[in-house]
C-alpha cells in the first residue's frame, strides 16, 4: 500500500501556485486551494451556483423550474429536506443493497461468460440500473444505455452559436434531450401517474412538475447517480489493480474497511474535481498572509483536488493512501470529493457502497486481473475525467 511522498494519483492534476490558499486570478476568478476556505465558501449562505451549465439554466423563462442543483435559498434546503429520505443510510441499506447485489452479480456473469470486459461497460451498466430504480425510470423502452451515451459523450463540446462546431453541439444536444424524454422519461411519467411509487418521480408529479421539469431532474440525478459513479469505480479498480498491498487490505476488509479504503481513494482523485459559486455579499476567507474579502458577484473556483491534499487538514502524506486518516472540519472520509454544504451530493452514501458491491465481487473472481491500462480524457470545466479502456480478464492466463 501506498504510504510515501511521490504521488500516487492516476490522474494527473495541475500544480499549485505554491502555498497560496486563495488567490485572484488575472481574469478575476477567485481561485480557492486550501481546505478550510474551499469549506467556508462551499458552506456559506452567500454563494451560489455557478458554473455546472447554471449559465444556461437562468435562461430559461421564470415559469420553469430549475432542477434542484441551479437552485439556491430556501426554496432549495425545502426541496432538499424532502427528497433526503430517498438517501438515508438506513434506506440505501434496506432498499438499494439488495439491487445493487443482483446488478451486481449480473453484470459480472457477463464477463464470467465472455472472460474479458471493458470496465466502463461493466460499470456503466451497474450505475444505470442502480441509478435508474431510484430515480424511477424504470419503463424504458430498450438501448438506454446508449442514449444515455450520447447523451454523455466521452469526447466534451461546447455549445454555442458562434461557431459550427458549437451550432452541431447545440443541436446534437437537443436531439439527445428528445431521445431520453420520448424513450425513458415519459413512459416512466405515465407509470407513475397510473401507479404512483416511492421514488423520485412520483414526487415531482405530487409536486406539480411539468414533464419538461420532470426530464431536467432527471437527467441532473443521471449525471450524478450514473456518470460519476462510472468513472469512480474505473479509477477505484484501476488503483486496486496496480497496488499489491492495497489490493490485499482491501479483499481481506470487512466492509467497513473496505469503505474506507474507498474514500481514500476518492479523496485523492474526486471525479468533480471544481466547483464554481458566485458570491451574493462580500465573503471573508483566511488567506496565506491574513483575511482576504472576496467581494459580492465575483466567481469562486474551488480546487477540490487540491484542496483534499491540503495537508493542514488532512495530516501529514497527503498523497499517501492511508485508509482511515483523520480529516478536519467535519466534511467526511472523503473531503470535498462529494461537495460540502446546501449542495453536498445527497447520493454520496449510495456511490460509495454501489462501487464496494460491484468491487468486492469482481475482485473475488477467479485470475481476475487488468488485462489493459486505461486512458484518460478531461472535462476541463469541472475538472473532471473519463476512463476509458480499463480491460478486466478472469480466468487462466
Amino acid at each position: 500500500m501506498n504510504d510515501h511522498t511521490e504521488d500516487p494519483r492516476k490522474i494527473p492534476r495541475p500544480a499549485a501556485p505554491g502555498d497560496c490558499p486563495v488567490r485572484r486570478a488575472d481574469d478575476g476568478t477567485w481561485e480557492v486551494r486550501g481546505h478550510a476556505q474551499a469549506r467556508a465558501v462551499l458552506r456559506s449562505h452567500d454563494t451560489v451556483q455557478a458554473g455546472l451549465g447554471v449559465e444556461t439554466v437562468e435562461k430559461l423563462p421564470a415559469r420553469v423550474r430549475r432542477p434542484v442543483l441551479y437552485r439556491d435559498g430556501p426554496e432549495h434546503r425545502e426541496d432538499r429536506r424532502q427528497t433526503a429520505r430517498y438517501f438515508t443510510p438506513r434506506r440505501v441499506d434496506e432498499q438499494y443493497r439488495g439491487l445493487m447485489a443482483r446488478v451486481a452479480e449480473s453484470r459480472l456473469a457477463e464477463l464470467r461468460a465472455t472472460r474479458e470486459a471493458h470496465l466502463s461497460e461493466l460499470s456503466f451498466g451497474m450505475a444505470i440500473e442502480v441509478a435508474s430504480a431510484i430515480i424511477g425510470l424504470t419503463s424504458s423502452r430498450p438501448g438506454i444505455r446508449a442514449r444515455l451515451e450520447r447523451f454523455f459523450p466521452e469526447k466534451f463540446g461546447r455549445p454555442g452559436l458562434t461557431s459550427l462546431s458549437g451550432i452541431y453541439w447545440l443541436v446534437r444536444q437537443n436531439v439527445n434531450w428528445l431521445n431520453v424524454y420520448l424513450a425513458d422519461v415519459r413512459p416512466a411519467i405515465r407509470a407513475h401517474r397510473r401507479e404512483p411509487r416511492d421514488d423520485l418521480i412520483s414526487h415531482l408529479i405530487s409536486e406539480g412538475c411539468t414533464d419538461a421539469e420532470i426530464l431536467g431532474e432527471c437527467l441532473t440525478f443521471a449525471a450524478a447517480g450514473m456518470v460519476t459513479t462510472r468513472e469512480f469505480i474505473c479509477v477505484a479498480a484501476w488503483h486496486l489493480f496496480t497496488d499489491e498491498a492495497l489490493l490485499e487490505r482491501y479483499r481481506a476488509a470487512d466492509e467497513p474497511g473496505r469503505l474506507a479504503v474507498l474514500h481514500e481513494i476518492l479523496r485523492l482523485e474526486p471525479v468533480v474535481g471544481r466547483l464554481r459559486r458566485r458570491t451574493t455579499a462580500a465573503l471573508d476567507l483566511a488567506g496565506a498572509d491574513g483575511p482576504v474579502t472576496v467581494p459580492p458577484g465575483a466567481v469562486i473556483e474551488v480546487f477540490v483536488d487540491a484542496a483534499n491534499i491540503d495537508p493542514r487538514a488532512v495530516g501529514s502524506r497527503p498523497l499517501s493512501i492511508r485508509p482511515g486518516r483523520a480529516i478536519d472540519g467535519g466534511t467526511g472520509a472523503a473531503a470535498l470529493s462529494f461537495g460540502d454544504g446546501p449542495h453536498r451530493c445527497p447520493g454520496s452514501n449510495i456511490a460509495i457502497l454501489e462501487t464496494d458491491v460491484f468491487l468486492s465481487r469482481l475482485l473475488a473472481m477467479d485470475g481476475v486481473r487488468m488485462a489493459s491500462a486505461p486512458r484518460v480524457s478531461f472535462n476541463n470545466d469541472i475538472g473532471g475525467y473519463e476512463i476509458r479502456g480499463l480491460v478486466v480478464r478472469v480466468g487462466a492466463s
